[in-house]
Order: structure tokens, then C-alpha cells, then sequence
């Protein structure tokens, strides 16, 4: 009796995959329409699409099938439609263009929606000029792998979020490519989920926006030149490691904003060439190690209302600025950093300063206060000002101190 399930069970997949079939679609196929084929399919079957263009008008698929383009197959939404409808779980959608949906500003349009169920995989499929490219509602376990997305760069009320996920959790988000979208990936009551190996840049707002999204991790991405890089926001349980936050350059933008975020991880990623690497207001209990700060403008801006932030073994080097804050009261604790602009000494040469380092200058401080002020930034007197507080500290704070500053850089 032991035994008896498992060979019951066997025997039923075994049933289930031979019965199985292949639909072809295509102009000289018994289907020219795919949802005809769709139709006339059962769970477990494989539709595939030959070559060519078709005008479904809000393709719906509420069978576990595979919809399988041949040779990438353009299904185009005229302007007007959705273009794919995923109503069932087990759904495989591949190898697909899909271009031309419809835009509303009541209706969250997309090139794929996956609306309240789970293992729904889209893979290797091509998204052009959709508002939304994929699109998640209430779905779990469902993955979104090796898409192309290429948005209309249109302005952030006439654009969609490239992947957009909503109360949803254990999602793989890996190796797309996305640009042109208002956000490139959004998260909004996400949990449990991993985004990987995915690039995201030139997007309107955000390369990745996540907001009330808990026990995610982002791993090994690229954010490069988008309006205002990463913000993660209301999280908590985020691990974010060796992701790539690049050329975020503007007025206010940033590579990654941390708003009320807590009890989080960042280690391993590289911040260069944005206006500010790290921007924390209401971060706590945030653990960062081993990142690089490279040719910022700011490397990191800590505020007030942040605490019990541990930074460590990171790279300062090449930033205009290396710290700014907006208050004297500073809560978090700065430790075995590099600095390139320490000039402190190693008497006993064992690559730990012997005199603490006060990131914060005092003209930072006034650029904070002031942001015209920066036309003085290469005036001797500023450097004059700078020498003098590092002598005698008024206006900086005195607490924000690493006070094993490295010699040598911690990541090479």
C-alpha cells in the first residue's frame, strides 16, 4: 500500500504526457488564428506558431499549454489591445515578438499579463513599443527569464514599467534586458523573490522601484543611466549584492535611494559615476561591506533620521564628495573604509590608520545648505576652510568618524 501512490501518480503523468499534442499555427497549417488553436487545445499541449504577423486582439490563455514561437513569430496589438492574457497556471509563452499594445491611463495595458496564478514561465521573447512589457498580478512562482524589452520613450504618464509585479511572491526575475520603459523593473508587494543578471538602463524614472517588497534579493545586475537609478522604499529584508549602479547623473538622481528601509544587506556593488552613489533617509539596522564608491558626485548621503547602519571594508575613491548629511546627531557607525583622501599615517604599517578620518568636509556641508556655493568648490579658500576644520571641527559633525580608516583599498 506504501508503494501504491507513487506508481498511481506515474501512471497518470505518463497518461497525461502521451496524450500530448503539437498544434502547428501558421498560413499553411489547418490554424491561421492562434486562438483558434488555443481553443481547440488541452492541457499539456504544445502550440507552436510558424513565422509571421498576427493580430489576435487580446490573445487569452486559461490552459497549462506552451505557446512556442518558430523563428520569432510577431504577434501585434494594433495600437489597441493586450496583446497575451495568462489566466491558468503551468503556462510556457517563448519566442515571441510582441509590439504595438495598447496605452490607457485606467487600464494597465501589457504585452503579457499573468493575472492570479502561478509556474507561468516567459522566456526568450521580445517586447517593442508595449506600455507594459510583463506584467504580474497576485502570481507565485513564476519566472521571467532572457526577454528582451525596448520601450517607446514616451514621457512617465505615457509609459509603462518594463516587468511590473504586484502582490506576488517567489518570482525569478533573470538575465532580461530592459530600457526605454518609465521604470525598467517594478516591485510592489513582492516578496520572497530574486531578481539576477538582468540589465536595466535608459529608463525614464527608475531602472528598479520597489516599494512594501520584503525578503527580496537582487543580485549581479547593471543599472546604468536611468533618471534616478534604484529606489527601494517601506522594505525590509532586502539583500542586494554586486550589482553594477552606473552614470545615474541629473539633478536629484541617485544610484540607489534606501527610504524607510531596515534590517537589510549590501555588499559587493559598485557605484560609479552618479550624482550621488547612496542616498539613506529613515534607513536602519542597514549592514554595507565591501561596496565601491568610484567618481561620484556624492558617494553617499547619510541623514539624520538614519541609525544603527553599520559601513564597512567599502571604497571611497575619486568621489567629489564622500559624505553629506543633514544633521549633527549621527547614529551610524563607519569602520575600516578606504578613503582616498585620508591623509593620515601607518607608524606600525599594518594598513590601519593610527588617527581617525572625518569624511565629512566642511564645504560639503555648505553645498548641502547651500547648492550655488559649489561654483566655489576649486577656490584655495575653500581648501583653506577645509584644512582649517579638519584642525579644529565646528560645523562638522564630530561622531560621523571611521576610526580604523585603511591604508590600501578593501576590494582589490
Amino acid at each position: 500500500m506504501k508503494n501504491l501512490f507513487p506508481i498511481c501518480l506515474f501512471c497518470i503523468l505518463s497518461a497525461l504526457t502521451a496524450g500530448a499534442r503539437t498544434i502547428l499555427v501558421g498560413p499553411a497549417s489547418s490554424y491561421t488564428r492562434i486562438a483558434d488553436a488555443v481553443s481547440a487545445a488541452h492541457a499539456g499541449d504544445t502550440i507552436a506558431v510558424a513565422k509571421g504577423i498576427y493580430h489576435e486582439k487580446n490573445l487569452v490563455i486559461n490552459k497549462a499549454i506552451v505557446l512556442l514561437g518558430q523563428d520569432f513569430p510577431t504577434l501585434d496589438g494594433d495600437h489597441k489591445y493586450e496583446i497575451i492574457s495568462v489566466t491558468a497556471a503551468g503556462v510556457t509563452i517563448r519566442g515571441f515578438v510582441l509590439e504595438h499594445s495598447g496605452v490607457s491611463s485606467l487600464e494597465e495595458i501589457a504585452g503579457i499579463k499573468i493575472d492570479g496564478v502561478r509556474d507561468v514561465l516567459v522566456e526568450n521573447n521580445r517586447f517593442y513599443d508595449v506600455f507594459f512589457g510583463v506584467y504580474v498580478q497576485g502570481g507565485s512562482h513564476c519566472t521571467i527569464r532572457d526577454n528582451l524589452f525596448r520601450g517607446a520613450q514616451k514621457n512617465e504618464q505615457a509609459s509603462g514599467n518594463g516587468i511590473h509585479c504586484w502582490k506576488s511572491d517567489s518570482l525569478l526575475i533573470i538575465h532580461n534586458d530592459v530600457s526605454g520603459h518609465r521604470d525598467g523593473i517594478y516591485f510592489e508587494f513582492v516578496t520572497n523573490s530574486v531578481i539576477w543578471r538582468n540589465i536595466s538602463g535608459e529608463n525614464l524614472r527608475y531602472g528598479l522601484h520597489f516599494m512594501f517588497s520584503h525578503n527580496d534579493s537582487y543580485f549581479a545586475n547593471i543599472f546604468r543611466n536611468n533618471g534616478a537609478g534604484v529606489s527601494v522604499m517601506f522594505s525590509h529584508g532586502v539583500h542586494m549584492m554586486h550589482n553594477y549602479f552606473q552614470d545615474n547623473w541629473g539633478d536629484g538622481a541617485f544610484g540607489l535611494l534606501l527610504k524607510e528601509i531596515s534590517d537589510s544587506y549590501i555588499a559587493g556593488n559598485e557605484f560609479s559615476g552618479n550624482t550621488t552613489g547612496i542616498y539613506m533617509e529613515g534607513a536602519s539596522r542597514v549592514k554595507m561591506e565591501t561596496n565601491v564608491f568610484y567618481a561620484n558626485g556624492w558617494a553617499l548621503k547619510i541623514q539624520a533620521s538614519c541609525m544603527d547602519n553599520n559601513i564597512a571594508s567599502c571604497d571611497f575613491r575619486g568621489n567629489t564628495f564622500d559624505i553629506g548629511t543633514n544633521g549633527s546627531l549621527v547614529l551610524n557607525r563607519f569602520d575600516g573604509n578606504y578613503w582616498d583622501k585620508y591623509e593620515g599615517y601607518d607608524l606600525n604599517r599594518d594598513n590601519t590608520g593610527d588617527v581617525p578620518y572625518h569624511p565629512v568636509s566642511l564645504f560639503s556641508v555648505i553645498v548641502e545648505k547651500n547648492n550655488a556655493s559649489m561654483m566655489l568648490f576649486r577656490g584655495f579658500m575653500t581648501t583653506l576652510l577645509d584644512k582649517t576644520e579638519k584642525i579644529i571641527p565646528s560645523l562638522t559633525p564630530e561622531n560621523l568618524k571611521d576610526n580604523h580608516p585603511k591604508m590600501k583599498p578593501c576590494t582589490l
